[in-house]
């Protein structure tokens, strides 16, 4: 019996509180978040330059097209989710020639910086209240 070829790859991506699952197809380049196109959901350019920093990487910008359900978080956190999102599915769809430079430029590493919590008798993790000495 042949093994049946996938026909998408996929790859979760995380970052602080987001959490991207990603799809990677085929296609000519077109990227879907939410059933929202890139441009609509992500009205910064920076935010959308980071979505599309692995695929320039590899120079696979249009040979995939790539929907993605992303949730949790802010918009910047959940454009640094898609980002290790869909680096880790090109890894699925090609290890041997996209893993190395990926790797190299921290594309697969998730960033494990998140908000510091708050502590007793200060006002945020760090803040505390104003001194006054009498």
């Amino acid at each position: 019996m042949a093994a049946k070829k996938k026909d998408y790859f996929y790859g979760t991506g995380r970052r602080k509180r987001s959490i991207a699952r990603v799809r990677v197809y085929p296609g000519k380049g077109d990227i879907t978040i939410n059933n929202k196109d890139i441009n609509d959901y992500l009205e910064l350019e920076t935010l959308r330059y980071i979505v599309r920093q692995p695929l320039n990487e590899v120079n696979a910008a249009d040979k995939y097209s790539i929907i993605v359900n992303v949730r949790g978080g802010g918009i910047a956190g959940q454009a640094g989710a898609i980002r290790h999102g869909i680096a880790r599915a090109l890894v699925d769809a090609d290890e041997e020639s996209y893993k190395a430079p990926l790797k190299r430029a921290g594309f697969l590493t998730r960033d494990s910086r998140a908000k510091e919590r708050k502590k007793p008798g200060l006002k945020k993790a760090r803040k505390a209240p104003q001194y006054s000495k009498r």
